[in-house]
């Protein structure tokens, strides 16, 4: 087991879990019903990462090498994607204007994916 991916997706987890409930019981009289959906989106994509994490600590079929790459295109991909989501959601609540840092969200989804085709790629061809 990688104890550092195991121990960052234990992080993102917990994370997940408090800023989920943050944004069900802190946000709700401070932003509208649309900008909590799209905070969720942001919890939720964390914590399917966090569980990836997770599961990529524990792999015996990806070398510590690839899970590396795997690890970092996720981690910041978490970074990116979820938290300029959460800045995004929250915008009103801020004199800055996390509009202007909008690109980050597609960046980070495209590093999500990225994580998970070299880690399928990875996957299957150790099965082969």
């Amino acid at each position: 087991m990688n104890k550092t991916i195991f121990s960052t997706g234990i992080v993102f987890g917990t994370l997940a879990v408090i800023l989920g409930a943050f944004g069900a019981h802190g946000l709700e009289k401070l932003v509208d019903a649309d900008a909590i959906q799209t905070y969720e989106t942001g919890v939720r994509y964390q914590m399917y990462h966090a569980l990836l994490l997770l599961i990529l600590a524990n792999t015996n079929f990806v070398n510590e090498k690839k899970k590396k790459i795997i690890f970092h295109l996720i981690t910041l991909g978490i970074i990116l994607f979820s938290f300029s989501i959460f800045l995004l959601a929250t915008n009103d609540l801020t004199p800055f204007d996390f509009k202007k840092i909008g690109l980050l969200t597609p960046l980070g989804g495209t590093l999500l994916i990225l994580g998970w085709i070299v880690f399928g790629f990875r996957a299957f061809k150790r099965t082969k």
